[in-house]
């Protein structure tokens, strides 16, 4: 754990309208939020939690969100800014399978990949409602140039010494949050989708996108929770205002 370093990757970003991120409670309109992956770079291995969108499938699929991304913000991109290549990275680990959170999967060829039971099952076989989030299936397509290894998960488990997969559906069926212990710092909770926003958490409100409204603000009272137990620092996953303060690679946090 002493060794263990956390990059920040910048992936870029989207717009969705404020309607959605505050459910039933806006105000409405445009928000562009960031979309991003974390690298784990431990003793035990590289782990990259979520991999952001890619670009031209968002531009043929869902144009209406405004995917802006440059090339240093693809994931091989980012990966060179700290001199890492995506052959080097072992594990992915994907809190959900919605399009920008595996777009970047097929670029990680050796890696395996970490994932809920239910979550997999869920993105090969989505309900009718859920059909524009699970529409990149890139990171399950089995070819020449990338045949997705799985390793397959439930309930909460430590993925290697002091990293953390937390159960948190709702979002999804099979939504995971990711805690990171640093050996120079407090913990790191990176709440994927089950809290968008510093401000969804303070409002108590979740996002439209969800399967299980319920167990969505049970996922929300347990990251307060975990955060106040393990005293660790929240990380939000499209909180443009949080986002401005984050240390972004090449920088790290250990």
């Amino acid at each position: 754990m002493n060794d263990t370093k956390v990059y920040l990757l910048d992936g870029g970003s989207l717009v969705i309208d404020g309607f959605h991120i505050y459910w039933n409670r806006g105000p409405g309109g445009e928000v562009r939020f960031p979309c991003y992956s974390v690298l784990v770079d431990h003793p035990e291995g590289k782990f990259v939690f979520d991999t952001g969108f890619d670009k031209k499938h968002v531009e043929a699929v869902l144009p209406f969100e405004k995917p802006m991304q440059t090339d240093e913000q693809t994931v091989p991109g980012a990966l060179k800014l700290i001199g890492m290549e995506p052959g080097e990275i072992t594990h992915v680990v994907n809190s959900h399978y919605h399009f920008d959170h595996c777009g970047g999967n097929h670029h990680l060829t050796n890696a395996t990949t970490l994932c809920h039971a239910a979550e997999l099952d869920a993105a090969r076989k989505p309900e009718v409602f859920e059909g524009l989030g699970y529409s990149d299936q890139a990171f399950d397509v089995a070819d020449d140039i990338y045949t997705p290894k799985y390793e397959l998960l439930e309930g909460d488990v430590e993925i290697a010494k002091g990293v953390y997969l937390i159960e948190t559906p709702g979002h999804t069926v099979g939504h995971y949050s990711m805690l990171v212990e640093l050996n120079g710092r407090k913990p790191m909770l990176f709440t994927a989708d089950a809290c968008y926003t510093q401000q969804n958490m303070d409002m108590n409100c979740i996002a439209s996108f969800h399967v299980d409204p319920v167990a969505s603000h049970d996922s929300m009272d347990l990251l307060r929770k975990v955060a106040q137990e393990r005293e660790a620092d929240l990380f939000f996953s499209h909180d443009a205002e949080s986002y401005k303060s984050y240390l972004k690679a090449p920088g790290y946090y250990s």
